[in-house]
């Protein structure tokens, strides 16, 4: 998708590259770096090791690596102020240079994303305080691609649902007000869950301070309805587990799959896509351990641009016309006749050059991870799952999930088909959940019964009660704290029979046939006719009354009583004269505008796959941005849950 006008996903990569810059040549001289290890990736998005060399920068070293010294006299500590641990950690390095080293050192702390009471009280508490200089960062979305913005909170799912800690929340809250001290208010608030609830809640209060504290003197532009952004949807994740816990059949989302992307970046061994620049070749038959390289997946790849929200089934094919096209280009210089077109081959070269290395290493990919797909292991959990999906009788897959455990099948992927099963059907029968869970035990230990434990409280392994509200007339759950997959499968027609891949129809051929009902409940406010037309026939659409003008849910407030959590629609108004000299002065009020997207708890690639479908459909009336608290996969939710330590002896 193309930049935003109204929202300049680059302009906020600038801001936080010039607010880094301006406190690093605040600290004059050369310094050494410190920073947290899950930091240094988003601090990668937006500014190169490079500039930071030309701002002062000497050396960089990881804070939980303990390995600072004292080769320079200043010393920058970079940690996110919201967890205690790296505050502490800071304040024991301090004092160990303090203690150990000859050098007076002068020692700055810059917090992401705010100073907190907690990190100063610690700070104070080690007698370390008056020795610092401490400094906010507000970093708070940073961009991932054009149209994807992310706080980039690798925890934020497992703080949110299993540890219950809603600063995910407050951070959302506060990135999403800074655009809208930009942009203007979100005209309208629309969202589903309880999670997202109290987000609108704290977007409210956080507007009420502002307007509070506003100079009555000056401009307050900023605080009216916004002429660039038509409104914002939240989505909370817990009210569509499923999809996260279903296999992503994108480009993009399998390699997340099989190698994990983290800020943009996969590491995947050299002998599957060649050594990167200044790494050794590999020798055939060497005994020496395979080399890690990092392959960066953004837009600067225009080969991933085109291949990263396709449908695996053609990735091959697309690959097969970039290889005869270069090909083709590539043989065009013996055609060349004159020294101008020699010339222009000649300028050509270097771009022809980078294409095809983008082709060998998306070729590599490709190739392994069809391997991958073509297990056994794979193919018998891809049936599971699709089964589940369908709405099949989940007793007949017992069977396969108990000989997947016997395989030794790693745990994170057993566990997604249990919570599948869970999520769909409303829970597990006791019989058959207490005959998994034993089995899971013995497999793969003990410990794990903290591990089933973090996913009951997640609500991600539940038992099904002896009344199954799903099968009660009217499709309605009677327990608001579980989402009718089988009721909602038919009422939006989330499963799909004939879908094509190549040239895809609708938003299930990112899951070949299931369409996700995240994106399903984003299309009931965007695309009110297309899914009446979809799930209901031509005749059911035009008769009718709602439009696509329509605000918030209307047309489908039957379905969105079967999904998990609140509902809400909250409209955002200025002063009715303010807001028309605002029209007058932007005159952005017959343009297109913008609609903002959040996911709290994170989002697939598969589903930003979907999101940018209908973008591409909705392209002539609206612009559509993606945030979010981070990525999200299966394996990603599952870690969250899974017990690392063990029972057994050292």
């Amino acid at each position: 998708m193309a930049p935003h006008p109204g929202i300049d996903t680059s302009g906020i990569k600038d801001k936080a590259r010039k607010d880094l810059l301006d406190l690093l040549e605040g600290v004059r001289g050369k310094k050494n770096l410190v920073i947290e290890k899950a930091l240094a990736g988003p601090v990668g998005l937006f500014v190169k090791f490079s500039t930071l060399q030309e701002y002062g920068v000497d050396k960089v070293f990881f804070l939980e690596n303990d390995n600072v010294d004292s080769s320079q006299r200043n010393v920058i500590f970079m940690a996110r102020g919201e967890n205690a641990i790296y505050p502490q950690t800071i304040a024991e390095q301090i004092k160990r240079l303090q203690r150990n080293s000859g050098v007076d050192h002068d020692f700055s702390v810059f917090i992401i994303p705010r100073r907190t009471l907690v990190c100063d009280r610690i700070l104070n508490d080690a007698a370390v305080l008056g020795d610092v200089v401490v400094e906010a960062l507000p970093i708070y979305f940073l961009p991932l691609k054009e149209d994807v913005l992310s706080l980039e909170l690798q925890d934020s799912f497992g703080d949110l649902y299993l540890r219950k800690d809603p600063t995910c929340l407050y951070l959302a809250a506060q990135g999403l007000m800074l655009l809208q001290k930009s942009h203007g208010l979100f005209p309208r608030i629309i969202g589903k869950g309880d999670n997202v609830l109290r987000l609108m809640e704290l977007l409210l209060r956080m507007r009420s301070e502002a307007t509070a504290n506003e100079n009555p003197k000056g401009p307050q532009l900023g605080m009216m309805p916004s002429a660039s952004v038509e409104s914002l949807i939240l989505i909370d994740r817990d009210i569509d587990f499923a999809t996260v816990l279903l296999t992503q059949l994108t480009y993009e989302g399998l390699i997340e799959e099989t190698y994990g992307i983290k800020d943009n970046q996969a590491e995947v061994d050299t002998s599957i896509v060649g050594p990167g620049p200044g790494q050794p070749q590999q020798t055939s038959g060497g005994s020496q351990q395979s080399l890690k390289r990092k392959i960066l997946l953004d837009s600067s790849d225009k080969l991933h641009d085109q291949l990263q929200d396709t449908n695996f089934a053609v990735v091959g094919s697309l690959l097969n016309k970039v290889a005869r096209r270069l090909e083709s280009d590539y043989e065009s210089r013996h055609g060349a006749k004159s020294t101008s077109e020699l010339r222009e081959f000649v300028s050509k070269l270097p771009a022809y050059q980078a294409e095809q290395q983008s082709l060998k290493i998306h070729t590599g990919l490709a190739e392994d991870m069809m391997k991958y797909t073509r297990t056994d292991t794979f193919t018998r959990m891809f049936e599971v799952q699709q089964n589940i999906a369908a709405g099949s009788d989940p007793s007949y897959q017992h069977e396969t999930i108990e000989e997947l455990i016997a395989r030794d099948t790693p745990l994170p992927t057993i566990l997604r088909l249990l919570c599948l099963e869970s999520c769909i059907n409303g829970g597990i029968r006791q019989k058959d959940l207490d005959s998994l869970k034993r089995q899971v035990l013995h497999a793969y230990g003990y410990q794990h019964l903290l591990t089933l434990d973090a996913l009951e409280k997640m609500q991600l392994l539940q038992l099904r009660t002896s009344i199954n509200p799903f099968s009660l007339p009217g499709g309605t759950a009677v327990t608001p704290n579980k989402t009718n997959y089988n009721y909602l499968r038919k009422v939006l027609r989330l499963i799909v029979d004939e879908v094509n891949e190549q040239n895809p129809e609708d938003i299930s051929y990112v899951y070949s046939g299931y369409a996700p009902l995240s994106i399903r409940l984003i299309q009931c406010i965007l695309q009110k006719q297309y899914l009446l037309s979809f799930t209901k026939g031509t005749n059911a659409a035009t008769n009718n009354s709602i439009s696509n003008a329509a605000h918030g849910w209307q047309g489908f407030e039957d379905a969105l009583k079967s999904v998990k959590g609140e509902t809400f629609n909250k409209t955002q108004k200025g002063e009715e004269a303010a807001t028309k000299a605002r029209q007058i002065l932007t005159g952005a009020g017959g343009s297109k505008k913008t609609v903002v997207l959040m996911f709290v708890g994170g989002i697939t690639y598969t589903e930003i796959a979907a999101i940018r479908f209908i973008a591409k459909q909705e392209e002539a009336r609206r612009r559509i941005l993606i945030c979010t608290t981070g990525i999200i996969s299966g394996d990603l939710m599952m870690k969250a849950a899974i017990e690392k330590g063990s029972f057994g002896k050292s």
